[in-house]
């Protein structure tokens, strides 16, 4: 996805924005859902058709998204239900499925590691890095990962320092 939001021949999004998208949706439920519609809104924001408002253009980019992203899931869905069974039973397809996890670790991983990029190096390698934002992923790190605080409590505390910080430097 990053690849043709922010760069190659589509370049519909900024990095930040892209950034942007990714916060909002972790902030709530169904975070996909919430970053293919805001790739889909700014997208067509950014490049409305002839004859469009980038409202209108925004609008129903995230439509047509939604409706793109939600379609196919139901027709797997109800083709598929009822061969979960059959298919988890066989030994054969075992190994298709933890080859289908490990992708999706794997590009789950690539997000992390993009994403976290633009976030730590905002203005890229010779930049330097956003010391605030190192620090707080430092932070998220320990307290999600050795000290076991939830996800909620982590995020919740990460947006509103991050608010603090730009409240103080306005």
């Amino acid at each position: 996805m990053t690849q043709a939001v922010t760069v190659g021949p589509f370049n519909w999004l900024a990095p930040a924005q892209a950034v942007d998208g990714l916060a909002l949706a972790e902030t709530t439920p169904g975070p996909l859902i919430m970053v293919l519609q805001f790739v889909g809104f700014m997208a067509a924001w950014n490049h409305p058709p002839a004859g469009l408002s980038p409202l209108a253009s925004a609008v129903l980019g995230s439509l047509l998204t939604t409706y793109a992203t939600f379609l196919p899931c139901f027709v797997l869905i109800f083709l598929g239900a009822p061969y979960v069974e059959v298919i988890r039973n066989r030994r054969g397809l075992a190994g298709a499925r933890a080859g289908v996890t490990a992708a999706v670790v794997g590009v789950i991983l690539n997000l992390a590691l993009v994403f976290g990029a633009a976030v730590i190096l905002p203005r890229g390698l010779g930049g330097g890095p956003d010391l605030f934002a190192l620090a707080l992923t430092a932070l998220a790190f320990v307290a999600l990962y050795r000290l076991k605080f939830e996800v909620l409590w982590v995020v919740l505390a990460g947006g509103l320092l991050g608010l603090a910080r730009g409240l103080l430097l306005n």
